[in-house]
């Protein structure tokens, strides 16, 4: 018999396909609900297997989601891609991007050791360990490019915050009217962040805590590393203060990774990254509450995203 939580249980079509993918004499015994997670339902599925141990595999399944077969394909793609590289990600069991054969569209992936941490102790380490690994993603090079990026916002479409100041945001918002600059192309997750970065950060050791998995890699895109460098910026400056945000770009040249060379460049793919979040900041600072950070209210991340945008602006004179 399967064991789950009702928020954990998987839809009758979807269990019968996990099920297909096992191995001879492995069953599913228990389901569990995974939080974090915006576009997505995510499940830990607990396999039982022939020996009377257990592993375990995580469903991700988009209910009612417009992009799910395109974002599916791409997680699909970029999962056997990172197969044997120095990247962290899920091993790819199976997909089913058009619910073929599931109610909604699902893929099956193995589960990965750690969790996200995102308090701000220990955040020095962990910015330094964000950035070499972000080097790395940059550095493949894969035999077929992933589609190439789509901006998240335009200069029509930022929605100033309420008590926003206003002159920045004006200001920037004319940074992103401009054409984009021009780019060497890099292989970019699109959503690197640290909460999509697993690590070990227990028991406490020598060495410190370390990188265990990079995950949801859904928006897989071809564009410029200097994209990827301003959407982790962005949610570190949100998490932790605008001071983070400003110092990820420092840590990834000092890693190795190269940036626009022009400042004026840098700044608008800083820029059109801050602003995508202004109109999806309950959204995302739900899952972070959940997650312990309870007093990144709506309006705290409000709050902290117009203090990052001005302190962007300020670095024009």
């Amino acid at each position: 018999m399967t064991i789950h939580d009702e928020a954990g249980a998987v839809r009758p079509l979807t269990l019968a396909w996990v099920g297909q993918h096992l191995d001879i004499g492995e069953r599913v015994v228990k389901t569990e609900a995974l939080h974090g997670g915006i576009t997505a339902e995510m499940r830990r599925l607990t396999i039982g297997t022939r020996d009377g141990g257990t592993r375990d595999l995580v469903l991700r399944t988009f209910v009612n989601v417009e992009h799910a077969e395109n974002w599916l394909n791409r997680e699909s793609g970029a999962l056997t891609l990172l197969t044997g590289t120095d990247v962290p990600a899920p091993g790819l069991v199976a997909v089913d991007p058009t619910a073929a054969h599931c109610e909604y569209p699902s893929l099956l992936m193995t589960h990965l050791a750690g969790r996200t941490v995102l308090d701000d102790e220990g955040l020095e380490t962990r910015v330094a360990l964000l950035a070499r690994q972000l080097v790395a993603i940059h550095a493949l090079r894969p035999a077929e490019r992933p589609p190439g990026y789509v901006a998240w916002t335009t200069a029509d479409t930022v929605v100033t915050p309420k008590g926003a100041d206003a002159a920045a945001w004006a200001a920037a918002i004319d940074v992103i009217r401009k054409p984009a600059p021009p780019y060497e192309g890099r292989f970019l997750h699109r959503d690197f962040h640290p909460g999509n970065v697993l690590f070990d950060v227990t028991p406490p050791s020598p060495a410190g805590p370390w990188i265990t998995g990079v995950v949801d890699w859904a928006a897989t895109s071809w564009g410029p590393a200097d994209l990827d460098v301003a959407h982790c910026s962005t949610n570190l400056a949100l998490l932790h203060g605008t001071a983070w945000g400003l110092r990820f770009a420092e840590a990834y040249e000092e890693a190795g990774g190269v940036l626009a060379a022009a400042a004026s460049e840098r700044l608008y793919w800083q820029v059109l990254d801050g602003l995508a979040f202004s109109g999806d900041v309950q959204l995302i600072a739900q899952p972070w509450r959940e997650a312990g950070r309870t007093e990144l209210t709506t309006r705290a991340v409000e709050e902290r995203l117009d203090t990052y945008v001005t302190a962007l602006m300020d670095t024009l004179g």
